[in-house]
């Protein structure tokens, strides 16, 4: 009769997870250089970054201390476990992108293709003419601006997460076509264009 083996289950660390707490971490000990005429003001979990190019104010995670001294500002878990090491590092990140918002500003390039497509800004919103009966207004959040040139849209402002959403609902009023590659994409965005049905002709 052949005996069977119960097989041996190895238990051990979870390398890719132990991996992101070190990298969170790491990153969080990073201090942030303030830019010139950028100013941060902490109220509690509030963080309200001014610059040149806007204002932005978020609440930040449970469990973080955002401190600014001098020039530079940082970001540290309070005493409390693991959980805040693996927020910490978003926490830095989170505040990075805020300063680089009011300090540089952040901005998406559009293009766009079609026989009859044209696009301009009136007021503060883009109008979009993209073969349909009316036209596509394109509202502007606060601190959102938009600019054409030629065929080309840029949506600039100081908060990141805005001039994203405001791309991307610009791409999908008219997104672009496979076939003809008409429409409207991210400027470096590469369209995989589709071979157009071919007519078959039968021999009588």
């Amino acid at each position: 009769m052949r005996s069977l083996v119960t097989p041996t289950i190895l238990s051990g660390p979870r390398p890719k997870r132990q991996g992101f707490i070190k990298t969170m971490s790491r990153i969080g000990k990073k201090q942030i250089k303030i830019p010139q005429g950028v100013e941060i003001k902490v109220d509690g979990r509030k963080v309200r970054v001014k610059g040149p190019k806007g204002e932005l104010e978020k609440e930040f995670p449970e469990g973080l201390n955002i401190q600014v001294r001098d020039d530079f500002a940082s970001v540290s878990p309070e005493k409390g476990g693991n959980k805040n090491s693996e927020i910490w590092g978003l926490g830095r990140a989170l505040l990075a992108i805020m300063i680089k918002g009011v300090s540089d500003g952040f901005e998406k390039v559009l293009e766009f293709s079609g026989i009859g497509f044209k696009a301009q800004v009136n007021g503060s919103n883009l109008e979009l003419n993209l073969g349909f009966t009316n036209p596509v207004i394109i509202k502007a959040p606060k601190d959102v601006t938009f600019q054409v040139e030629k065929n080309l849209i840029k949506v600039k402002g100081s908060d990141k997460e805005a001039v994203g959403r405001v791309a991307a609902l610009i791409r999908a009023s008219r997104p672009p076509e496979p076939y003809k590659g008409t429409g409207i994409k991210y400027k470096d965005e590469v369209i995989i264009k589709k071979a157009g049905k071919k007519a078959v002709v039968t021999g009588l």
